[in-house]
Parts: structure tokens; C-alpha cells; sequence
């Protein structure tokens, strides 16, 4: 019952409800758990057989005189069980990574799929270095609980019920010595063990908050540099290092200290059994076969219990990062889905319509309460005003990672919150004002929104968007690597990357966010006479701050205020 449950002795409720619902939340793991309870019970098995065998062979051959001839045959049984038993442990090892492994990637696959589709922006809302330390290390130290804990604990379960049953008939004494003794290593494993939980979960709170810590100082070093306030930095991470320093030697400490404590109680427990065995075979009232079997299973009947101690100060790691991963997929996505979406409309067949639409953050002031806007299909439309007006937020509106408080958005006379918001977004092309660029080559980046676009395609992007001297510079050209976050490239550069794949986007909707920022006016003038060239034939939405990207749309809209007003798409100025 424990092993199916993940019921670890020396765990908390919260824990214990972390171990379930990795169980019942995977496939990879439930699976792997039945392997684990098979093998755990082959090992059982192999135990005793081999303290049998090995007891009737040292029996018989120093009371009984037989000679090679004559034990051969268990000796051959003997080696064969060894083997088998080698197999077996191996087989164990090999499993447990084999399932760790796979637990691991489900579970990153999943908390990638519910910050990227499910919460859209979820990162701006989450300490950002604390989830990359769960996602990247603590998902790692899930390995320890799946390759090693998991198995242990099967053990733990399965070997002292079997060897005391096995020893019952040989000895009720020596059975109920072991009986009596093997509870008390899992009470002392549970205060123990719940002693260095809550230390390992404060350790893991540290851990984060320095990597946490780490990644807003990188991320802004720049500035910090630039206000001479770098250096002042090292001693906040020096403080905080130190902290951790010390919550991890007080983990250590604690889980020599419970080595210590099990190992003895084993010792102990044993030597009892010993002194009893001793006991009776000189008063002649039991065979040398009885004594030695229970002899040699008296180490075997604790060595799980002491083994699962020290895994379960191994496994306390990936526990705390589980719970913290848990948590961030416990948040509601941003946008539901509906329980029977309806198709995903077309915008290349029907008006985008925003409709006494409505939108305000937690804690701040409405953007808009009774926002009014028609995108007719193959319309460029462009949006400008002033910073903190409520640009970008309609924008997130019309890509669906953010849900309207009021009115309704449609497209084509289908409302939007009846659609799966995965299937509106492969609808639209975003080109936001920071791109993500993702290690890989040049030409895997440029293939983002279409895998199959061939490579003169991809030179004909490149030559719109004025990055054919960036292609030529580089060693390997569109085959060049090119590090996560576009390292090696400049902001400049990075955008016009992210202009050129939503060049070979085939959606029928586009959307740019200041298109054409940190561009100079050379590379501007081209990125710009590469957006015509996209937006025609297309629905377009641009959102900018400068004007020459304006003054080729359709139409220009100032939003301010929480209202939009039409400006002339020729006037000089539009974007103030």
C-alpha cells in the first residue's frame, strides 16, 4: 500500500500530497512505479534465496562433510541467484533514470506549455530566476526521488515483511526481535526527516532568491554599470551566498547525524539477533542452517531502511522544486479555452471588431471601459499615442493573452472568447517591440512561423529587411549559430530578424509592436517598404511611436484616454 501511494516515512502531508500528485499527474511515472514494484519484488525474492542457498552450502560442507561434488549444484543455483540479483539492481538503476528522465521532460514540458500558451506573459509575473532554478536544477534533483528514493522505498516495504515472514518458522524469537526493532528506524527517520525537510525547503527558498537575485542584477548590469553602482552589488550576493552556505551545511549536518543514528540502531538490532541465535544453537535447540539463514537475512531485513534514509535527504530537493512548479501550474490561465470552441475565424474573410470593450489592471486605474474599433479585412490600421495609454494592452487583447472586462472582441461575427485562444493565435503574426530570438541558426529563426520555407525565400527576407551585410559577415551565413536572446546580434538586428520570419508567415493577420524601433533611418526606410510589401493583402494592426511606419496605414487612431480618435494618415506629427 505505501509503495503505491509514494507514502515516504519522514514526510510531511505536503509532501506526501506532492509524491501523489506526480504519480497520478504522469503516465511516465505511474508506470515506472509498477516497474519499480516488480523488480522490488523479484529482489525480495532473490534475498532469501541467496541466504538459503548460501546457509545449507556452509552447513553442509562444515557439519555435514560434503565436498565439491556434492554442493555443486547449489553452488550453480548460488551463482546464478547473484547474477540474477546483479541484474536485477542494475535493472533498478536503469529504470529509475530511464523513468526520472522521463518524468522530468513531462513535467518542464508542461510548465513550458502553461507559461508560453496557457499564461502568455506569466513570466513578467513570476520572479524569473526562481523558476528557471525549480524548472532547470530542481526538476535535476527529481532524479534522486525517481532513480533512487522510489526503488528504496519498495524495498523498504517489501524485503523486512518477506524475510520476517521467511524467518517466523525458523524462529519466532529472532522474528520477533526483528518485529520489534524495525519500527523504530522509521520513527526515527520521520523526526529526523521532517527536521530536514523544513530545512532543505528553507535552503531551497534561499537557493532561489539568490538566482532570482543573480538574474535581475544581470539583466540590469548595464545600468548599474552606467550609475556606478555595480560593485555595490557583490556584497548583497555575498550576503545571500553565505546564508545559503550555512542552510546547506545545516542539511548536511542533520543528514550525517540520522546515518549515524539508523546505522546504529541496525547495529544494535543485529547484534541482538546475533546474541540470540548464539544462544540457542549452544544450548543445541536450533540447526546450524536456521541459525546461519537468519543470520545472513538479519543485515539484509534492515539494509532498506537504513538505505531509504539516506536516499529520502537525496530526494528532499526535487520535493521543494516539485511543489514550487505545482504552484505556477495551479494558476489559472490567462484565457480559458471554452469547453466546445468554435472554429477559428478568418480575419482575411471578415472585420475584427472590438465592441464597448473594457480593461483594467489589478490595483491601477482603467485603461478603457467602452472601447469601439472595426479592422476591415486587408486594413492597415495604425495605433500611436501616448506611452502607458493602453497601446500595448490592446494589442494583447487582440492576440488573446489577456481577457476583456467588459464588451465582446469578434472576428468575421464569431466572438473570440468562443474560439480556442491556440487557434486565434495561429491566425496573426506578432512582431513584439523586444523578439525572442532562440539558439539555433539564423535560418532556424527565420523559419519560426513557417518550418518550410525554402531558402531563397529566406534570402529574400533578408535582402527586405536590409540584413544582407549582417548574413555576409557572418562565419556560416543563414547557417550561423547564434546564442539565446540573439547574442552576438544587436537589438537592431534581432528586430529586423523578427521582421523578416513574419515575412514568410502565410497568416492572414499581422501585428507589429514599434516595428522599427532601434533601427537607423536607412534600415528603417527598408524594414518599412518590407512591412508594405507584407501588409498587402493582409489585416494589419501597427503600433508606433515614429512616423514613418504610420504614414503608409490605411488609417491613423490615437488612443488616449481610453477612447480612440481618427487622426489623417499624412499628418506630420501623428505619433506625438
Amino acid at each position: 500500500m505505501a509503495p503505491a501511494q509514494g507514502r515516504a516515512p519522514g514526510a510531511s502531508r505536503r509532501a506526501r500530497d506532492t509524491q501523489r500528485r506526480l504519480a497520478r499527474s504522469s503516465r511516465t511515472a505511474r508506470n515506472h512505479l509498477i516497474v519499480t514494484v516488480g523488480l522490488g519484488l523479484a529482489t525480495t525474492l532473490l534475498i532469501i534465496a541467496q541466504a538459503t542457498l548460501l546457509a545449507k552450502v556452509i552447513a553442509g560442507v562444515f557439519l555435514g562433510g560434503d565436498d565439491l561434488a556434492d554442493v555443486a549444484g547449489l553452488l550453480g543455483w548460488l551463482v546464478a541467484i547473484s547474477v540474477a540479483r546483479g541484474l536485477v539492481g542494475a535493472g533498478f538503476e536503469s529504470s529509475g533514470r530511464f523513468g526520472a528522465s522521463k518524468v522530468m521532460a513531462e513535467l518542464r514540458s508542461r510548465l513550458a506549455e502553461h507559461l508560453l500558451l496557457s499564461r502568455p506573459g506569466g513570466l513578467q509575473r513570476e520572479s524569473s530566476g526562481e523558476l528557471v532554478t525549480s524548472a532547470v536544477d530542481g526538476v535535476e534533483a527529481l532524479e534522486n526521488y525517481f532513480a533512487r528514493y522510489q526503488p528504496q522505498l519498495v524495498l523498504a516495504v517489501t524485503v523486512p515483511v518477506a524475510i520476517l515472514v521467511w524467518v517466523v518458522p525458523y524462529d519466532w524469537k529472532a522474528a520477533a526481535i526483528l518485529g520489534v526493532t524495525a519500527p523504530l528506524i522509521p520513527l526515527f527517520m520521520i523526526l529526523i526527516g521532517r527536521l530536514t525537510e523544513n530545512r532543505t525547503r528553507d535552503r531551497w527558498q534561499l537557493m532561489s532568491r539568490l538566482s532570482a537575485h543573480f538574474v535581475d542584477i544581470v539583466g540590469g548590469l548595464e545600468t548599474l554599470r552606467a550609475n556606478g553602482r555595480a560593485g555595490s552589488q557583490a556584497d548583497s550576493i555575498a550576503r545571500v551566498g553565505e546564508q545559503y552556505r550555512r542552510e546547506t551545511m545545516g542539511v548536511l549536518r542533520i543528514g550525517f547525524l540520522s546515518a549515524l543514528v539508523l546505522e546504529l540502531l541496525a547495529m544494535v538490532a543485529v547484534a541482538m539477533v546475533a546474541v540470540t541465535i548464539g544462544v540457542q544453537l549452544a544450548g543445541g535447540h536450533m540447526t546450524l542452517v536456521a541459525g546461519l539463514t537468519i543470520l545472513l537475512l538479519a543485515p539484509e531485513f534492515y539494509m532498506p531502511l537504513r538505505q531509504l534514509g539516506n536516499q529520502f535527504h537525496a530526494s528532499v530537493d526535487g520535493m521543494a522544486a516539485a511543489e514550487r512548479v505545482f504552484e505556477v501550474l495551479d494558476q489559472p490561465a490567462s484565457v480559458e479555452a471554452p469547453p466546445a470552441p468554435s472554429p477559428a475565424p478568418d480575419p482575411a474573410r471578415g472585420p475584427i471588431e472590438f465592441s464597448r470593450v473594457g480593461f483594467g489592471y489589478e490595483g491601477r486605474a482603467t485603461l478603457f471601459t467602452d472601447l469601439d474599433l472595426v479592422i476591415e479585412p486587408g486594413e492597415t490600421v495604425a495605433m500611436v499615442g501616448p506611452s502607458g495609454g493602453g497601446k500595448s494592452t490592446l494589442i494583447s487583447l487582440l492576440l488573446r493573452t489577456a481577457e476583456p472586462a467588459g464588451g465582446a472582441i469578434s472576428c468575421d461575427g464569431v466572438d473570440l472568447s468562443e474560439v480556442d485562444p491556440r487557434a486565434w493565435r495561429r491566425r496573426l503574426t506578432w512582431v513584439p517591440q523586444r523578439p525572442t530570438i532562440f539558439a539555433g541558426t539564423v535560418a532556424e529563426n527565420l523559419r519560426l512561423f513557417d518550418p518550410d520555407a525554402e531558402t531563397e525565400a529566406l534570402r529574400e527576407a533578408v535582402r527586405m529587411t536590409g540584413l544582407e551585410q549582417l548574413v555576409e559577415q557572418l562565419p556560416d551565413g543563414l547557417s550561423t549559430v547564434v546564442g539565446e536572446g540573439g547574442r552576438g546580434l544587436s537589438v537592431g538586428q534581432c528586430q529586423r530578424i523578427a521582421v523578416a520570419r513574419a515575412l514568410l508567415s502565410p497568416a492572414p493577420l499581422v501585428v507589429f509592436d514599434e516595428p522599427t524601433a532601434h533601427l537607423d533611418g536607412e534600415t528603417e526606410r527598408r524594414v518599412v517598404a518590407a512591412l508594405d510589401r507584407l501588409t498587402a493583402g493582409r489585416t494589419a494592426l501597427v503600433v508606433s511611436h515614429r512616423d514613418r511606419p504610420v504614414l503608409s496605414a490605411d488609417r491613423v487612431l490615437r488612443l488616449r484616454d481610453g477612447s480612440l480618435s481618427e487622426v489623417r494618415p499624412d499628418l506630420k506629427g501623428a505619433t506625438a
